[in-house]
């Protein structure tokens, strides 16, 4: 990102005492650019943001997962009860167990699931991986097509093959540069732009088709693709038949169900900053007037405080 703007302000009693920077975009209805702030057309690495692409790249090749199972192959998840049960769901009906994913160990993301895990005495493992819906996924569309499953996560296995081809078509752009995603996957670039048109691509197509089947997933089960205490779920719940999908280094992309789609990236990686600047660009298209939207609760998830003594001394606040 050549030209990162600044998209909030970090305010303390009063007084700015930091920023974070970064560029966003919002697509019409249309599909063309209604407005954006900073770089949006460089490549970036969309991060998990580009799960809802993989996802319905699989389906593409034959993937049978419909319903909170689909929405759990696009998702990060928190690594809650509900969220392993999933996982394993997944590769039961695929023939296999746990022992055949590649996500690298790690406790749950969900704070409460990690604590109960390290006072059970249990270690890090690759299912409780924010990232193993994914790889559950990817492991049961091998077996569907008859693939290796041991070397799956090979840029020239034909499901990351396939998956490049589909992140390609969906966001409209060559893919510019290729690299290893936290969880060892294959990770494709685009620029923000690219991103917002792949997720409006997702909520504008036809109905039984991949695209669709994946974006009414992700609205009618946002826990799965997130977690019960995730913003991104808050969110979800608050604008019916939206989508959206946050990745690390502060990826952001969401989609309404009229088309209009954002994405954004903050520049510094602060997770802190992405929900502040998603819930702002939605106020500015008026998200929070449209019927049936809880504006409330979209405003909540672009709460972000500061503090001081353990109490709240300011905010940070978007400059949208």
């Amino acid at each position: 990102m050549s030209a990162p703007e600044v998209l909030v302000d970090v305010v303390r009693s009063g007084f700015v005492e930091g920023h974070h920077r970064g560029s966003v975009v919002a697509l019409s209805a249309d599909g063309t650019v209604d407005w954006s702030v900073g770089d949006v057309e460089a490549p970036i690495f969309p991060r998990s943001s580009n799960k809802p692409l993989q996802a319905a790249a699989m389906l593409r090749l034959g993937l049978d997962l419909d319903g909170c199972l689909l929405a759990l192959a696009a998702a990060s998840h928190s690594g809650e009860p509900f969220h392993v049960e999933g996982v394993r769901q997944i590769l039961a009906g695929a023939g296999l167990d746990e022992s055949a994913l590649q996500t690298p160990p790690d406790y749950p993301l969900d704070d409460e699931a990690r604590v109960a895990l390290i006072r059970a005495g249990e270690a890090r493992s690759s299912i409780a991986m924010n990232c193993s819906g994914k790889h559950s996924a990817m492991l049961a569309t091998c077996v569907v097509n008859g693939w290796d499953t041991s070397t799956y996560l090979d840029r020239s296995h034909p499901v990351q093959e396939a998956i490049a081809r589909t992140f390609a078509e969906l966001t409209g752009q060559t893919i510019a540069s290729v690299g290893v995603d936290g969880c060892g996957a294959p990770l494709f670039s685009a620029s923000l732009t690219g991103l917002a048109r792949a997720f409006r691509e997702l909520v504008t197509a036809n109905s039984g088709t991949p695209e669709r089947r994946v974006a009414e997933a992700i609205s009618a089960f946002p826990e799965y693709v997130s977690g019960t205490r995730r913003d991104e779920a808050s969110l979800l719940r608050a604008i019916p038949g939206a989508i959206a999908k946050a990745g690390a280094e502060s990826c952001y992309a969401l989609a309404l169900p009229d088309g209009r789609a954002v994405a954004l990236k903050i520049d510094d990686g602060s997770a802190r900053a992405r929900p502040v600047v998603m819930a702002a660009a939605l106020r500015r298209l008026d998200v929070d007037r449209l019927v049936g939207v809880d504006a409330d609760a979209v405003s909540a998830t672009g709460v972000t405080l500061v503090l001081g003594g353990g109490v709240p001394v300011g905010e940070l606040r978007s400059t949208l």
